[in-house]
């Protein structure tokens, strides 16, 4: 096992861990945007206010999202298991 080997998996799942974390981010991120907007505008300062939109905004994300979250991450770990780890190890 080199070290390139290591590296190469290593920045596989960074980006893997990217590829699922940004759905629902970028959920919460617009819904705290939304709820921000409309706290400025009517100048409402609750800061529980926007916990509840942006935790349905995040289960509707990972409802929509989350059959293709699941195809990528059984991806990436059949290739690591199948594919990867044998031939590393030169099996």
């Amino acid at each position: 096992m080199s070290p390139d080997d290591v590296i190469d998996i290593g920045r596989q799942a960074l980006t893997i861990t990217v590829m699922l974390s940004a759905p629902l981010l970028l959920a919460a991120l617009v819904t705290g945007l939304v709820v921000g907007l409309f706290q400025a505008a009517t100048q409402i300062n609750e800061q529980t206010l926007s916990f509840i939109p942006k935790l349905l905004s995040m289960v509707i994300a990972l409802v929509a999202t989350g059959p293709w979250l699941l195809q990528v991450i059984l991806d990436f770990t059949t290739q690591l298991i199948v594919v990867m780890i044998p031939q590393i190890i030169g099996v």
